[in-house]
């Protein structure tokens, strides 16, 4: 496997919602709307490439009798370092994710690349790896918040967007886009728009 591919699969054909189905619950949190939900795969992203990377640095150091923890001290630095960064410079971002900054840690999408990756690949490519991975990650969240803010509020990053016209004429925001099962069913509808259109990843019955 070519560089490119660590990091272009996790984009689409390996993409760790939509092909794995990891990392839902987040996915439900911060997607009512398009900024924080940015901002929350922006930070992901970085955090799950730049662990990679570090574990992969230690790997040959580290005893298999406590690589978790380690994975978890490297994982919570990271994270605490992005929180910091984010109540000092967009505050009112870090207020909106709230604790899911901090669960970060314990994301099955970053734990599952420490470990079933960085720990037996190169620093470079597990970079690759992790930044792919997070950003597959971010891209769904980013689909999912702008179809959420777009019809449950007619705005797109806090601007209105659905002009004021329409709703003169009766048009009314959907006020189910912003509750948490519309999260989970937006997920579903891209699920199955991604696998309608790459059937080698459909089940064979």
């Amino acid at each position: 496997m070519t560089n490119k591919k660590f990091f272009f699969n996790p984009l689409s054909k390996e993409n760790p919602i939509i092909v794995q189905v990891l990392g839902i619950c987040s996915a439900l949190a911060v997607t009512v709307k398009l900024e924080p939900a940015i901002v929350m795969a922006l930070s992901v992203a970085i955090i799950v490439a730049c662990s990679n990377a570090v574990i992969s640095l230690l790997r040959n150091t580290i005893p298999s009798r406590v690589r978790m923890i380690v994975q978890l001290v490297v994982a919570a630095a990271l994270v605490t370092v992005v929180d910091m960064f984010l109540k000092a410079y967009a505050y009112e971002i870090s207020k909106q994710l709230s604790v899911f900054v901090g669960l970060i840690i314990t994301n099955c999408i970053l734990m599952g690349r420490l470990e079933a990756f960085a720990l037996s690949n190169k620093p470079w490519v597990s970079f690759l790896d992790g930044l792919g991975n997070g950003l597959g990650y971010g891209i769904l969240l980013i689909i999912v918040a702008f179809f959420r803010e777009l019809l449950g509020s007619g705005t797109l990053l806090g601007f209105q967007v659905i002009p004021q016209a329409a709703y003169d004429i009766g048009y009314l925001n959907n006020g189910l886009m912003i509750l948490p099962p519309m999260a989970l069913i937006t997920v579903a509808c891209i699920i199955w728009f991604h696998r309608s259109r790459h059937k080698e990843l459909q089940e064979k019955h």
